[in-house]
């Protein structure tokens, strides 16, 4: 029998009901649960929490090193003060012991504590902290939301899905054989996604993938890649974590208070991007953990 690669999906805050808590990733913890090897096996063991009591060092990611976990989705909703210094140390040290990391956040600056994360936390720009010293990301794409201000890409309403442009050789997490092209072509939609970029001075690092607003046209990262080195392992920087939220999955199951926009719904009419985005989600899974994004799976 196989041993299951251990995956921890993890929020940067505690459990608030109205917020985007550990629960609103229900569905990417089921598909992922759920994925079983040729044999039978389960592939993955999936954990899934919300951090500590924001003001000290969160109970898990403060040792996350010291752990059995092989991969950590990290999905920083948070507006600044998410991960502490002992968070990001232990999540450092995860990763240069070869551990695989997904960082993902969203608009303006939220998310935004991941900036303090060496490595990854570079490839995000933010609108007070650290932002594009170029400004080539002080974009504001969504003007339908004044509150929300750069950076932020509007690739569609939440519970559509987008186009996938292949930036540069297709990355093993694009992979889809089954698909036209053999690479994935869908991911879900949101009307304002952040800014992710590679960090200038990381060789291990490039964009991967790249989507288009639906407003203005404008072309935007979506998937920033750090192949596996001696300083690390395999890790992914992403525009936005409502590529992974049930809500964009499916909007009839709920999003906070909060979220005034209305949902579209050609996701649920589209199966083929569906598949897609199952694809891309089982990819990143195997390619976190090591293991080859082609290994067989029971039907």
């Amino acid at each position: 029998m196989a041993t299951p690669s251990r995956i921890l999906l993890q929020t940067t805050i505690p459990t608030v009901e109205d917020d985007w808590h550990i629960g609103r990733f229900s569905l990417l913890h089921d598909y992922l649960a759920d994925l079983r090897d040729a044999a039978g096996d389960n592939l993955f063991e999936v954990v899934a929490r919300d951090r500590d009591p924001i003001g000290a060092p969160d109970s898990v990611l403060s040792q996350l090193d010291a752990t059995a976990f092989d991969e950590l989705w990290l999905f920083a909703v948070d507006t600044g003060d998410g991960l502490t210094a002992e968070d990001c140390e232990a999540i450092t040290r995860f990763r240069q012991r070869g551990g695989g990391l997904l960082v993902t956040r969203d608009h303006m600056d939220l998310g935004s504590s991941v900036c303090t994360l060496g490595g990854v936390g570079d490839a995000h720009f933010f609108h007070s902290r650290h932002p594009d010293p170029d400004a080539s990301h002080h974009h504001r794409d969504d003007t339908f939301t004044p509150n929300i201000l750069w950076p932020n890409y509007h690739s569609g309403a939440n519970g559509d899905f987008q186009h996938v442009d292949i930036n540069g050789p297709l990355h093993a997490v694009l992979t889809d054989p089954d698909a036209p092209g053999g690479m994935v072509h869908s991911l879900p939609a949101h009307p304002h996604e952040g800014a992710v970029d590679k960090p200038r001075d990381d060789p291990s690092a490039r964009v991967i993938a790249k989507g288009c607003s639906k407003l203005s046209g404008t072309e935007f990262n979506l998937v920033v890649a750090f192949e596996p080195s001696s300083d690390g392992g395999p890790a992914i920087a992403e525009s936005t974590f409502h590529h992974f939220a049930d809500y964009n999955w499916n909007p009839s199951m709920g999003a906070p208070s909060f979220v005034t926009e209305a949902p579209g719904d050609a996701l649920a009419h589209a199966p083929e991007a569906q598949r897609s985005i199952e694809r891309y989600v089982r990819n990143l899974a195997l390619w976190l953990a090591g293991r080859p994004v082609n290994t067989p799976i029971a039907a």
